[in-house]
């Protein structure tokens, strides 16, 4: 197994903690992992990507151009990414801000309306966590067990108090991913 996503979108929104958050749950599975971040000057509102590979085998390099799954969480993302996606790979992207949804006919897309669900959860910071039990729900290549644990490592100790919310934001993307229908 060798899985190489793309998770991209503004400052702020998470991108980075998810790449992390899968690569330590990894790391905790002995898997093969490399993360790579890539991001403007800006702290929140300039664009950041990173690219996360979980593997069996060795990795030969952390440069990809094709990925299995694109994780997109706004507009520019999306099309800056779509066409990157590997024919019968998977294109998650969070709905509730995408104006011009995916074109492609030969991959798997899940939109999920994040955004309005982490509203619903009464704090917008789980929007990523969301998304991220959508992917998971569509392939579980990690131990949900293990995502936790990747979560303690990547926030600050002074917001564990956060974890269980972030729990039940990664179920609730995984009920979402699960209505959606379509398994990779």
């Amino acid at each position: 197994m060798q899985e190489e996503i793309i998770i991209a979108g503004f400052g702020g929104q998470g991108v980075l903690s998810m790449g992390q958050i899968l690569c330590y749950s990894g790391v905790m599975e002995n898997k093969e992992v490399s993360w790579m971040p890539s991001y403007g000057p800006e702290m929140r509102g300039g664009t950041a990507n990173c690219i996360a590979i979980i593997s069996d085998v060795k990795i030969s390099s952390p440069i990809v151009t094709k990925f299995d799954t694109v994780i997109a969480l706004n507009q520019p993302s999306l099309d800056k990414f779509e066409s990157a996606v590997k024919p019968g790979g998977l294109l998650i992207y969070e709905a509730s801000t995408i104006l011009n949804p995916p074109k492609r006919t030969d991959i798997d897309i899940i939109p999920i309306e994040a955004a309005n669900e982490a509203a619903k959860l009464k704090n917008s910071k789980v929007m990523n966590m969301i998304v991220l039990g959508a992917f998971l729900q569509k392939k579980p290549i990690l131990k949900m067990e293990n995502i936790i644990e990747g979560i303690k490592k990547v926030l600050p100790e002074r917001y564990h108090h956060l974890i269980p919310l972030n729990k039940q934001a990664l179920e609730r993307g995984m009920e979402l991913a699960e209505k959606v229908g379509v398994t990779v």
